[in-house]
């Protein structure tokens, strides 16, 4: 009498794409888990707790402010105040810095969980952006606070800010993907993104506005899909007195989107492997 086998199962990361995304959903929970556990142990342990991300936004605006609008003189948006241009533009940008740093390193972070068990991987980049909202709620609190001080209020164009912050979310987690994948085989990469992170806060529109760049060097600048996102926080937030390249920032999008689609085709192809090398 044969007795018959029972059928084998096998778990692996890099499966066919239908699985992969049926997974993804299948181990929500972790996702929910990782995120919980970064927001909580971010401060911790810290002299004055979550006060950093106050502190942090606070003293960039009033350096900012001094060194661009009062030393340098360089123009506000219309009449807004040069403090509030400056941490209109630092509200996106610091969600878009912290973010891509806490994804870049977010799988060599979690090496432990990575190497012993199964699951998809992409969870763990993707959790770490969702951290950062954190941060950009705390930012978006001071500005409201500093905004009604100031008496200078938004007018119906913020509704469009949940569009450009999706933008700075996607521009995240694009680039994120590739330097977290990247970063498992070649630890260099961790001293590559602070850098990265330093000269994009001087090349984007921050502690200025976009108008002091040349006219001809405006549509090319245009096309860093965070000039674009730091535009549309300063025309939803000011009035409408930033102004936006339309046709260079739809093409910022679209450089985006190409970003994330080689990103995830990128992550998917070296996953199977992280356990491994990490």
């Amino acid at each position: 009498m044969s007795t018959q086998q029972p059928p084998e199962l096998i778990i692996e990361a890099g499966r066919g794409e239908a699985r992969y995304w049926q997974d993804l959903w299948a181990f929500r929970g972790l996702f929910y888990f990782l995120a919980w556990r970064d927001i909580l142990v971010r401060y911790k342990q810290t002299v004055i707790g979550v006060s950093w991300a106050l502190i942090r936004p606070l003293i960039t605006t009033v350096v900012f402010t001094v060194v661009f609008g009062k030393l340098a003189r360089l123009p506000s948006s219309g009449d807004s105040p040069y403090a509030i241009t400056v941490l209109a533009a630092l509200l996106p940008w610091m969600f878009f810095s912290q973010a891509l740093s806490d994804c870049s390193n977010s799988l060599v972070g979690n090496a432990n969980l990575v190497s012993k068990i199964y699951f998809p991987r992409l969870i763990v980049p993707a959790s770490s952006v969702i951290v950062s909202l954190v941060d950009f709620l705390i930012v978006a609190v001071i500005l409201a606070v500093m905004m009604v001080s100031y008496q200078y209020l938004p007018d119906w164009r913020v509704l469009c800010l949940p569009f450009f912050l999706v933008v700075a979310f996607v521009t995240a987690l694009a680039a994120g993907l590739w330097f977290a994948a990247l970063n498992v085989r070649y630890r260099d990469f961790r001293h590559i993104v602070p850098f990265v992170v330093q000269i994009g806060l001087y090349l984007s529109p921050v502690g200025f506005t976009s108008s002091v760049v040349p006219e001809q060097w405006r549509f090319l600048y245009s096309l860093n899909p965070m000039v674009g996102v730091i535009d549309g926080f300063r025309w939803s937030l000011l009035r409408g007195n930033a102004t936006i390249q339309w046709d260079a920032f739809a093409i910022g999008i679209l450089l985006v989107v190409l970003l994330l689609s080689t990103g995830l085709r990128y992550f998917r192809k070296v996953e199977r492997t992280f356990a491994d090398v990490i």
